[in-house]
Parts: C-alpha cells; sequence; structure tokens
C-alpha cells in the first residue's frame, strides 16, 4: 500500500513539474527567427479580420479546421451546414453590435469548423511560410484584450512589409523563369511543327493550315469579322472556346493580337484555319490573365463565317 501511494504522488509530482514548464514555456515565447515573426504576424492579422466571430467560435475546432484546409482535406461542414451556421453567425454578430441577444444559441464547434475552414482556403497558397504555433499565438494574443502581443504595431508592420515584398519578389522570379520556359518551349515547337507537311510559315513566323477551304472575300484591315473558334495551349488546354458558348464572336481585325489580325486576314469567307501563334504574336511576356502564361505559343482552330 505503501509504494502504491508514493507511485501515486510521484506520478502527481510529475505532471504538476510539466504543466509548470509547460506554463512557463508557454510564458517565454520568443519570436527567434524571421519566420516566427511571420507566423505570429499572420496570426494576428487573421484574428483582427475575424474578431467580430471570435466570441462565438471554439479555437480548438477552429485550429483543427485551419490544420484539414491547409492539407487539402474536404471541408469538415457540407454547404447546407455552412450556411446555416454562417447565417446564425451573422445573427449573433449582429446583434451583438445592437447589444441584443440572437436569436437562438449557436454551436461553437461548427463555427469554428467555419471560419477556420475559411481562413486555411485564404492561407493555402503560403502554408509553407509559417508555423502553426506561431501563427496561432498571434492569433490568441491578437484576440485577447488582456494580452499584450510580443509584436507592437510598428514592428508587425515592418514584418509585413518585408514579408509582402519578399513573396512579389519570389512571384516575379517564379513568373520570369516560366516565361523562359514557355519561350524555348515554343520556339521548339514551332521549328518542328514547319516542318509538318500543309504547315505553311509567313514571313512574321505564323503558322497555319488550311482545314477547310472557303471561297467568300476575305476581310480588309479595319473591317468586322464574325467567327468561331477554339484557342488551346501547347499542352492542349483550352482557355477559351466560342464552341463552348454557342455564340460567334464579332469583333474588328485591329482589336485582337496580332497573329489573330494577320491570320483571319488570309482566310476567304468559309473557311477553316488552324494556327499556331508565336508568343511575340500572341500576348508575349505578359500573359493573359490566369488562363494564358506568359510567352505562351498559342493554336487557334478559326472558322470564319462573315466580314462586314
Amino acid at each position: 500500500m505503501s509504494f502504491s501511494v508514493s507511485a501515486s504522488l510521484r506520478a502527481t509530482c510529475v505532471l504538476l513539474i510539466a504543466m509548470f514548464a509547460s506554463g512557463l514555456a508557454q510564458a517565454q515565447t520568443t519570436l527567434a527567427t524571421e519566420r516566427d515573426k511571420v507566423g505570429y504576424m499572420i496570426g494576428m492579422d487573421v484574428a483582427k479580420s475575424v474578431a467580430p466571430a471570435v466570441p462565438d467560435m471554439d479555437m480548438a475546432a477552429f485550429q483543427r479546421a485551419v490544420d484539414n484546409a491547409l492539407a487539402g482535406g474536404k471541408p469538415l461542414l457540407d454547404e447546407a451546414a455552412s450556411k446555416q451556421v454562417g447565417q446564425a453567425l451573422m445573427a449573433s454578430i449582429n446583434a451583438r453590435k445592437g447589444g441584443g441577444k440572437p436569436a437562438a444559441a449557436l454551436d461553437r464547434n461548427k463555427v469554428g469548423l467555419l471560419v477556420g475552414s475559411d481562413i486555411g482556403r485564404s492561407l493555402a497558397a503560403i502554408k509553407g511560410e509559417f508555423d502553426m504555433p506561431m501563427f496561432l499565438a498571434g492569433f490568441k494574443a491578437a484576440s485577447d484584450p488582456a494580452a499584450k502581443p510580443l509584436l507592437g504595431d510598428a514592428e508587425a508592420n515592418t514584418v509585413r512589409t518585408a514579408f509582402s515584398a519578399r513573396l512579389t519578389a519570389a512571384k516575379q522570379a517564379e513568373t520570369m523563369a516560366l516565361a523562359q520556359a514557355n519561350l524555348k518551349a515554343g520556339e521548339a515547337f514551332l521549328a518542328k511543327n514547319k516542318t509538318v507537311k500543309g504547315v505553311f510559315t509567313t514571313p512574321s513566323g505564323l503558322q497555319y493550315m488550311v482545314l477547310r477551304q472557303g471561297n467568300g472575300p476575305r476581310a480588309k484591315p479595319g473591317q468586322k469579322v464574325r467567327v468561331n473558334y477554339e484557342g488551346k495551349l501547347l499542352d492542349g488546354t483550352v482557355f477559351d472556346s466560342s464552341y463552348e458558348r454557342g455564340q460567334p464572336a464579332e469583333f474588328g481585325l485591329n482589336q485582337v493580337i496580332a497573329g489573330w489580325t494577320e491570320g483571319v486576314g488570309l482566310m476567304p469567307t468559309g473557311a477553316k484555319y488552324r494556327f499556331w501563334i508565336p508568343a511575340n504574336l500572341a500576348y508575349g511576356e505578359k500573359g493573359m490573365g490566369g488562363d494564358i502564361p506568359a510567352n505562351s505559343t498559342l493554336t487557334f482552330d478559326v472558322e470564319l463565317l462573315g466580314v462586314q
């Protein structure tokens, strides 16, 4: 019996020491590295952005949903539940702003899952830039009016500015590398494609093949044309198609990329051509939104339906 009491006491002491050590470590948390500061700063910013919802949500559920979203997991709430919880949350926030009480009690766990999923998805693109413990530390500090964050506003602004500049520089470097790779791939493709039977190359570098010949008038500079078309990247990705929209397009020949202006000008009405347009006759180094990367060589199948 004495041995049993001694073991129990020993276990209790170990537990108390562990709890004390844990609390001490938490109290002594420091931002030792720039990565620590970035994670903490992001947590602070997120806390400010969702501050109206914090009183209604469970932090453990919030963390679980953020982790799940960062890992690419399926949403922890289905669409119907998300809508219901979102409406209840807004009612609670509005009631709190007006000094009233929400009409119905909120499920704090579901609110945490809802908010955490949204935050996790928004942070997915930069998940490699911070660690969850520091993110949560910053979030909790900024959510607690009685807490004193480890980053003051001025230092947080400095960290945020430097972090944003670093991300921008990295994105620009990535874009430049992709642009150079696309340019080389396009040049290699066109060099091989020009040897294919039936492919013609103009002095500008535009390549085309006649898929169906027409016998109507050709468009002159400044005229409007009516066309059906499909545009693809070299990997076969369709980025635009009047066929998919079920509606031919109309535009002036001076309103489109140089490769289109030249190529469609070669076509008699009723014809269908395939064009391979080098990057310098397409969208060049800028690309076009998220659909056409920089320096992309483009493939178009075009039917000339009419000239105005």
